[in-house]
């Protein structure tokens, strides 16, 4: 089968169920409009179109997150005390300030990545619950009412996450800190783990989950009644690209974003707080490209795709990111969210070394004794950088693979125009291929701005600071990112095409 037939019949077959749907739109009108019996009373508690179906993935991310803001406030206060004990770095205050600077800039940045990972699960769920909520909205209930109710889910979430999550930081600090006194690591300074402080990453990250939810079951609120009868597609690129509040919105905000990242590296020179300056506009900036990822992501896959040949499926996967944009655009962000932040991490531990070298050689009678707490510090960074990638890792394999299994009629109609399973199985992994290609592009890119100007800005001003220096590019981290992308892309979409392909075509015509 050659790639231009499967495509004209793929969209032939497409518009007939566009036909079909219309007709059974028009009986429903004409039955609408015949005499009925007495009027049927509905429940005054809208049906549900799930309950807590498919959170898992979320439930853990925030659950991630709550450790990841707990434990690093847990560890970082241990370093705090280990350092105030210290005859030498215990004069000076810079250290621990420092420390406690970092915490703040990893709690936000955890609590960040979960909200958009989580919002980025919960559009996925919602666009594969559309014709069961489009059935409900058919029955009597209100978009609000749906919205309402999958926003509860979203609140659950959080609590189980956040709770659990802060039992299991505490947990991970407490074995830290006595591994390392048993082992003469670290002074045994009579660390108090119950402290009001903890109350803040899990009151955020139960906040910011909630929140996330709402934002990304938003789509709800555009579901119509009639979506039940019908196909209920997706919005095409051409519909997303003339969205011009929402890109214009996208826009300003990577311009504002970008301000602040200059003021902050500028502003890095006299004081370190400039981080914080830098922390919001990464955080605004990328939530700009989140925004725009609909109308710009779909092209840049597209043309990856190119690159992968001119077979029927690697011609369909490459064409399939401008059928269904908002779909290619929730995969990749998954992808790129993960890469700019391990990428970000990884510049920043390799640019914060370099200058702290420089500080050291510049004036080591300042530095003298605190080069083991840097290296404490390096060191939990560094595991910090394993920690946050997961976070993005699981957001990814459950965005994905809920994205595949919820095209299991799309894969049924592949089969009923001819595609064997083995070409369906090619197709998902051409976009897979496209979808890493993208997002490395955008996340290292991303990743590398954000690393350098965080390190930059914090460490400008210390004493004997060299300036504004070139980033550290840490070929490890990256060479590990680029390995770790492609295996999770192709683990998590081909395990779910193998089951979705195991499915009859008829029987994959038949789902919903």
């Amino acid at each position: 089968m050659s790639g231009r037939s499967a495509f004209a019949l793929h969209d032939e077959i497409g518009e007939r169920g566009d036909r079909v749907g219309d007709r059974r739109v028009s009986r429903a009108r004409v039955a609408h409009d015949r005499p009925r019996g007495p009027e049927v009373r509905q429940p005054r508690r809208a049906p549900r179109a799930s309950a807590m179906h498919g959170h898992g993935a979320s439930i853990l991310v925030a659950a991630i997150a709550s450790a990841f803001g707990v434990g690093l406030l847990q560890i970082t206060g241990l370093l705090s005390a280990v350092v105030a004990a210290d005859d030498v770095a215990g004069e000076s205050g810079t250290v621990a300030f420092m420390l406690q600077l970092l915490a703040f800039v990893f709690i936000v940045i955890a609590a960040y990545v979960g909200a958009v990972v989580t919002s980025n699960t919960f559009a996925t769920i919602v666009a594969g619950r559309v014709r069961s909520i489009a059935l409900l909205r058919l029955l009597g209930s209100t978009a609000s009412a749906q919205r309402n109710t999958i926003a509860r889910e979203g609140l659950a979430v959080g609590v189980i996450g956040s709770l659990t999550g802060a039992v299991a930081g505490t947990a991970i600090a407490v074995a830290l800190d006595r591994t390392a006194v048993a082992t003469g690591f670290l002074p045994d300074v009579g660390f108090s783990y119950a402290r009001p402080v903890l109350a803040v990453p899990i009151v955020g990250v139960l906040l910011t989950t909630w929140l996330a939810s709402w934002i990304g079951c938003r789509r709800v609120l555009t579901v119509t009644p009639l979506q039940a009868l019908s196909n209920a597609t997706e919005l095409r690129h051409d519909e997303v690209t003339g969205r011009r509040g929402r890109n214009a919105a996208a826009v300003t905000l990577v311009v504002i974003g970008g301000v602040l990242l200059a003021g902050a590296l500028l502003l890095g020179l006299l004081t370190p707080l400039a981080v914080l300056v830098g922390l919001f506009g990464g955080i605004i900036s990328f939530t700009g490209v989140v925004l725009a990822a609909d109308a710009v992501i779909p092209p840049v896959l597209r043309l990856m795709g190119r690159l992968l040949g001119s077979r029927p499926a690697a011609s369909l996967a490459a064409g399939n990111a401008l059928r269904y944009p908002q779909r290619s655009a929730r995969s990749t962000v998954g992808l790129v969210i993960g890469v700019t932040l391990v990428t970000t991490f990884g510049v920043a531990v390799a640019s914060f070394e370099q200058m702290t070298r420089a500080a050291m050689e510049a004036e080591p009678e300042l530095y003298q004794g605190i080069s083991e707490v840097l290296a404490m510090v390096v060191g939990v960074v560094s595991l910090l950088i394993g920690f946050s990638a997961l976070i993005a890792a699981v957001g990814l394999v459950n965005t994905l693979s809920l994205s595949v299994l919820q095209r299991t009629r799309e894969l049924g109609l592949l089969r009923a125009l001819g595609f064997s399973a083995r070409q369906i199985r090619a197709m998902i992994l051409a976009e897979s291929a496209q979808l890493v290609a993208a997002a490395l592009v955008i996340g290292l890119l991303l990743g590398g701005v954000y690393g350098w100007i965080g390190a930059q800005s914090m460490m400008g001003s210390v004493n004997g600071s060299p300036g504004i220096v070139m980033p550290g590019v840490p070929w490890i981290v990256i060479a590990a990112v680029v390995l770790a992308s492609a295996v999770l892309t192709v683990v998590a979409s081909w395990a779910p095409s193998r089951r979705a392909t195991r499915v009859s075509p008829i029987e994959a015509l038949a789902a919903d």
